[in-house]
């Protein structure tokens, strides 16, 4: 059998796109979803979660430990938005935003690292966005979170490194999804032209770096930050 593979937010896009990467290695993987889960292959094991809730989140582990035994991969990629300009943004959407994509992030750390740290092994890895380096206008919100996860991620790649544990962030650009289907052919090549590789990425080409950073491979790789951007944010 192979590892316990967490992935949150792993029912749709880019989390489904790694949930079956890890599949494909012949990993136990278990994924959390809101709403529903239907669609999903048989080979991913669904748990319905609100990570905005740590009750909820103890709950989702003790039921993918019962299920695939304690969690050795844990890729945290569950998170929303809700756009606004700074002047009309409420305080409830900021702090909603933060809960959701970065307080979350902590409480699966959290609750992962009691049994990686017995193990004295163990893999996270946390998904940002370009948005992080960059920023974007009605954004603030999201790309606070999206930042906060490399702090996030680097103060544990220190606290936890002695025991074997790494903990790394891939920064997403403009990912090929159904939001980005229906952009205009206008808009679509005004956002290439900024992009050096001239389109968007696969899914598949960030859950290829996922997999990558909790492989044996990138053993010796913690707290880096692996941008899949096209070269959008080079430089940062």
């Amino acid at each position: 059998m192979g590892r316990s593979v967490l992935v949150t937010g792993g029912n749709r896009g880019i989390g489904l796109a790694i949930a079956e990467a890890f599949a494909d290695l012949g990993d136990q993987v278990a994924v959390t979803y809101r709403r529903t889960a239907e669609g999903l292959s048989d080979r991913l094991f669904p748990v319905q979660c609100d990570v905005t809730s740590t009750e909820d989140v103890d709950a989702l582990f003790t039921t993918v430990e019962e299920k695939h035994g304690p969690v050795e991969v844990l890729v945290s990629n569950a998170g929303i938005t809700d756009d606004g300009l700074l002047m009309r943004m409420s305080e409830d959407s900021f702090t909603s935003v933060i809960d959701a994509n970065l307080t979350a992030a902590y409480r699966v750390a959290k609750r992962a690292s009691r049994n990686m740290l017995k193990a004295r092994s163990g893999r996270m890895v946390f998904i940002s966005s370009v948005t992080a380096f960059v920023g974007l206008p009605g954004q603030v919100n999201y790309a606070a979170s999206k930042s906060g996860l490399i702090g996030l991620a680097r103060s544990l790649a220190r606290e936890m490194g002695s025991r074997g544990i790494t903990a790394n962030v891939v920064l997403p650009g403009f990912v090929e999804t159904d939001m980005t289907a229906k952009l205009s052919e206008e808009r679509q090549k005004e956002i290439f032209s900024q992009i050096p590789l001239g389109r968007f990425a696969l899914a598949s080409e960030i859950a290829g770096a996922v997999t990558y950073l909790a492989s044996d491979s990138a053993a010796y790789t913690t707290g880096a930050i692996l941008q899949v951007d096209g070269g959008v944010a080079m430089g940062h």
